[in-house]
């Protein structure tokens, strides 16, 4: 092919961005219809009514009180009431039900003598964010209870004033102030991660497909030939216009539509998603060319990039991940993004704090020079320059 000038060439991307459905659909709807959809399932944003069953073996005044205390939670509903532990037990490994608690027998008696309630709770903790909302409700509904008990018996035996009662009740105070996220609403971090997560999937395998095109259509030679590195940033230049919108679309649905809280630079948001976005078309070029099929590449490159929301840290530590995880990890150019992400929108750090993350994501552009020696490689064997190429 005969050398065009980069203009031509950007109107060539544009063209054949239209002949191809798979390709449009990815840059234009599909994100939209994947982040429409995310977004639906964690809308409510705080869950409610979990369903929680009891065994009451006591029977007694004082567990019939604590049962309806921790109804009032707004996080927990009495699902069902079971004749005993293994009934219950069965109901919550068929998951009828998320938590069981246990009343034992002399629940009262202990009380009356003294002893604070002590009250058995199974959670499956296999649904890691129910578990855990599920023991923090009952904890704090169990702890507000006991205190309430032990106002009142303070009340009848040591002290009537109300004040002194309660610091004989509770002589150390605490305060819990969340740094971010007030409300405890998880979809402000879990909704935050999995949108860059999907983000991140698209950019590579829409580069992996444009390439695909291109070898289908042309032949990867004919296409490069004159001008291989020319052709590559042009086609980087197209790809990345096309994935920084879809980055800051749905930065803008999050923190501007909906009004989510954010305390950081939009600037720097910004350029780390452009710089985020060429590392992605660096590693999808990079993955096409190691193979140089289609569908191999797609293959790869989903087996890439789909550990990204796990290994991004926010659903598990980093600290405990393994050392192999670790290293995956820093291979995603989104899991290095999160992080100069979440300290923008949550803690709105300063910027020197985020050159670091930013220097890590800019490393993944030197992933473009193995890309352009193989290209040029390949149109130097198409040529027959390269001695001992020739068929």
């Amino acid at each position: 092919m005969k050398n065009l000038s980069f203009m031509t060439l950007l109107y060539g991307e544009f063209s054949d961005l239209g002949r191809d459905p798979w390709l449009l659909a990815l840059v234009t709807w599909v994100p939209l219809l994947l982040y429409a959809t995310i977004w639906w399932i964690f809308s409510q944003g705080i869950p409610t009514e979990l369903p929680i069953g009891v065994v009451d073996l006591d029977k007694g005044r004082v567990s019939r009180g604590l049962i309806r205390h921790y109804g009032t939670s707004p996080s927990l509903k009495i699902e069902q009431s079971f004749p005993s532990v293994s009934d219950g037990a069965a109901a919550l490994r068929a998951g009828e039900i998320y938590g069981l608690i246990v009343l034992p027998e002399g629940l009262e008696k202990q009380l009356t003598r003294g002893n604070p309630p002590q009250v058995s709770a199974i959670i499956n903790s296999q649904f890691l964010l129910v578990g855990k909302l599920i023991g923090s409700a009952l904890q704090q509904a169990h702890g507000t209870f006991t205190i309430k008990v032990e106002i009142l018996r303070n009340m009848t035996v040591s002290t009537p004033l109300p004040a002194v009662a309660l610091s004989s009740a509770m002589p150390i105070g605490s305060q819990i102030t969340p740094l971010f996220n007030m409300s405890k609403n998880y979809a402000w971090f879990l909704v935050s991660a999995i949108l860059p997560a999907i983000w991140q999937i698209i950019m590579v395998a829409a580069t992996v497909l444009s390439m695909a095109f291109v070898q289908r259509h042309y032949g990867l030679h004919a296409w490069l030939e004159g001008a291989p590195i020319t052709r590559l940033l042009c086609k980087s230049a197209f790809l990345a216009l096309l994935f920084w919108g879809q980055g800051a679309l749905f930065l803008y649905f999050l923190y501007v539509v909906l009004g989510w809280p954010m305390h950081g630079d939009w600037f720097l948001l910004l350029i780390s998603q452009l710089v985020t976005a060429v590392a992605s078309i660096g590693c999808g070029y990079l993955i096409f060319f190691l193979t140089k099929d289609g569908g191999r590449s797609l293959s790869l490159a989903a087996a890439y990039v789909a550990p990204g929301l796990a290994f991004m840290g926010v659903t598990f530590p980093v600290t405990d991940m393994t050392l192999p995880a670790r290293i995956w990890r820093n291979l995603i150019p989104v899991c290095h993004y999160i992080e100069i992400q979440f300290g923008q929108v949550n803690y709105g750090i300063a910027a020197s704090s985020a050159l670091p993350k930013l220097l890590s994501l800019s490393l993944f552009l030197l992933l473009f020079i193995p890309v352009f020696v193989m290209s040029s490689r390949m149109v130097k064997r198409s040529q027959g320059a390269l001695p001992g190429d020739s068929p």
